[in-house]
């Protein structure tokens, strides 16, 4: 859909508190320039990469990456205002290869006729399939349009590398609660339906309303709006707006969480990463972010599991046995009660000692594996279940260590493959004893 630069921004008359306007608030308060843009400075400010590209009309194709809610499709109106282009305006949810090459056409048309130069806006590229998205290189590629693509997936994944080797990405951030707070205060003094409400908003009304908002301003847009309507007019015709209004307007803060993307992946990161690092403090914080985004608290008991022998090993083998009880109990019980299971396991298996030594040990061993010709096993070691095996001398001369005290030392390497040593225990916790006894009964094996 083309839309003419100069009508991209065109303001709404005639709002009043009787009469509510017919745009939502999040679109009549968009930024018509880079000087009322608000957020994303690493990008935007002065002598900054993108501004300065933007200022000296030197763009490449680009891809916003980031955040619902932070200004990446008002931010290709800019630019396109700006650099004075057409603007096509398309959502990879509706559009497909049809409208792409309608759009196309009609930029090559553009670029002939007046020299003119078209930006496609993709909203969602990331929706986009493979072919969709081949249907754009050619016209990247010589300039037919200049692509700005908008997705809150990884781009790395989610975008062809054809496709991404053409275009620049920029990677945005959530606004900072004084961003929002900036924002806010602009509608409250410029937007004409909010002036007409006389609207007066408590401190800490204000203070809750910009941290749900979690550093989406059309979060903290929408809900002062639902807040205005809802808000009864005292006798002087004053709308006041307390914190128990804003909550009921917001319901709750809309964690950024997305159980296939990058958010899924970057907070179980998190959590694992804490709870390795002995912090049972911070693994509550990403475990309680996860289950209040709505996370499988399965898939989280499978990860503490793996997390039991790779990070803690037998420095405490307890706990592999109460992570796994954990995951039993959450398929048992469900959700919500699991998350006090999963509560006693995290805050357990943060606080024990640490060793990754069985996890190196093992991959150390496969490697070496798969570099080598596996060596015949040795004739004591195999069973001889019967009478022409033990002809051919399988399990001659094999020492049965309990008839030695438990332990007697024999080979049980294969002859071909050297004598390594694989598994180095730490110093930590029960390992330390583990360490001391291996020692003493293998003394020529250095740990």
């Amino acid at each position: 859909m083309k839309e003419n630069p100069l009508d991209l921004f065109s303001a709404e008359t005639g709002q009043s508190a009787e009469r509510m306007p017919s745009r939502p608030l999040a679109d009549r308060m968009r930024p018509r320039s880079l000087s009322e843009f608000i957020g994303q400075t690493h990008l935007l400010g002065e002598g900054k990469i993108l501004r300065r590209a933007i200022e000296t009309d030197q763009l490449v194709s680009m891809i916003f990456w980031g955040p619902p809610g932070i200004g990446k499709t008002t931010l290709a109106r800019i630019i396109a205002q700006e650099t004075k282009s057409d603007f096509y305006d398309i959502s990879a949810v509706t559009s497909g290869v049809a409208e792409v090459r309608k759009i196309i056409e009609q930029a090559k048309s553009n670029r002939e006729k007046r020299s003119s130069r078209s930006i496609l806006f993709i909203d969602e590229i990331h929706r986009f399939n493979k072919a969709q998205q081949d249907a754009l290189l050619h016209s990247v590629e010589d300039g037919t349009i200049l692509l700005i693509g908008a997705t809150t997936e990884n781009p790395s994944f989610e975008v062809i590398s054809a496709l991404l080797s053409r275009c620049r990405v920029y990677k945005m951030e959530p606004l900072s609660e004084q961003e929002l707070g900036v924002i806010l205060d602009r509608a409250l003094e410029q937007d004409e339906y909010l002036k007409s409400s006389h609207i007066v908003m408590a401190a800490d009304a204000r203070k809750v309303l910009l941290t749900l908002a979690a550093g989406d301003a059309r979060n903290v847009l929408t809900a002062v709006e639902l807040a205005a309507q809802l808000a009864k007019p005292d006798i002087e015709g004053t709308r006041s707006i307390d914190r128990a209004l804003i909550e009921e307007a917001i319901q709750r803060r809309t964690l950024l969480y997305d159980k296939k993307g990058d958010y899924h992946y970057d907070t179980i990161s998190a959590f694992i990463k804490s709870v390795r690092g002995s912090d049972p403090d911070a693994a509550i914080y990403w475990l309680a972010r996860m289950l209040e985004s709505g996370e499988d608290p399965k898939f989280i008991a499978r990860r503490l599991i793996v997390l039991a022998s790779e990070d803690i090993g037998n420095a405490d083998p307890h706990a592999l046995m109460v992570a796994t009880s954990a995951f039993t109990a959450v398929t048992y019980i469900g959700m919500p009660e699991a998350r006090i299971v999963l509560a006693q396991a995290t805050t357990y298996l943060a606080s024990a000692p640490k060793s990754n030594s069985s996890y190196l040990a093992i991959d150390e061993a496969i490697t070496e594996i798969r570099d080598e010709i596996p060596g015949q096993i040795p004739l004591h070691l195999r069973n001889a279940p019967t009478n022409l095996m033990k002809d051919f001398g399988y399990a001659a001369g094999y020492k049965y260590p309990h008839d030695h005290g438990g332990f007697t030392e024999q080979e049980y390497f294969p002859a071909e493959a050297k004598k390594r040593v694989y598994y180095r225990p730490t110093e930590n916790g029960i390992e330390k004893r583990i360490k001391e006894r291996l020692i003493q009964l293998w003394p020529k094996r250095k740990r």
